[in-house]
């Protein structure tokens, strides 16, 4: 079933990166694994995927003793951290791509270990939503540079949710315009239902679950 899953999104990555004049290795699926055991990743690993994203610090800590041993394997953290557990996160990822103040990028430089970082923006005006005003870039940018254990790769935004890519599009090209205007190479945006739309505006890193793994069991 994974396999025909990944099989699906290939071919909508396909297709996407030709409709953009794009080549495919210009974009790393990111295959969010969420709520989802170590099993799960060890199956899609197997299958080739290299670059996992969580949403939970605590919730990947608990699966990572499972998962020893898969050589290339990347973790990214995707979910809104929280200050008091910078320090376990900058231990267990390897990229951390929602930072959004000079105070959390502090907290995992003083974790002494390389780490890659990206600035979660915040496009819209959802109070749910996290993330960098774009109007604080410039000094967010300066602050993380100054970290000398963080190497800033790039930008990462979640969008108001909508069924509709074409909604989700403008935010995509907003990204885009700011990564361009600040030299930022990787641009984390897209999910399972519009990443065809970020694809197209720009994506370098698009974030990928339930197109993958299936609808994840409710939170209770």
């Amino acid at each position: 079933m994974l396999a025909e899953r990944l099989a699906k999104v290939e071919e909508r990555i396909c297709a996407a990166a030709r409709r953009a004049g794009r080549a495919r290795d210009e974009i790393t699926l990111v295959a969010v694994t969420k709520k989802f055991p170590a099993a799960v990743i060890r199956e899609a690993y197997e299958l080739g995927l290299r670059v996992f994203g969580e949403n939970y610090v605590q919730e990947f800590a608990d699966k990572q003793p499972e998962l020893a041993g898969l050589a290339g394997a990347q973790f990214h953290f995707i979910g809104h951290l929280q200050s008091n557990k910078a320090r376990l996160a900058a231990d267990i990822f390897q990229t951390i791509e929602t930072v959004d103040s000079v105070k959390l990028a502090n907290r995992l430089q003083q974790m002494d270990k390389p780490l890659d970082v990206m600035i979660e923006v915040k496009l819209s005006h959802e109070d749910a939503k996290a993330g960098a005003d774009p109007e604080e870039l410039t000094a967010l940018i300066e602050g993380i540079r100054a970290c000398s254990n963080l190497r800033l790769t790039g930008l990462m935004t979640m969008p108001p949710w909508t069924d509709d890519p074409e909604v989700a599009r403008p935010y995509f090209r907003k990204l885009a315009e700011l990564g361009r205007l600040y030299g930022m190479q990787r641009l984390s945006m897209g999910m399972s239902h519009d990443f065809e739309a970020a694809i197209e505006e720009g994506a370098t890193h698009i974030r990928v679950g339930t197109a993958l793994f299936g609808p994840r069991k409710q939170e209770s």
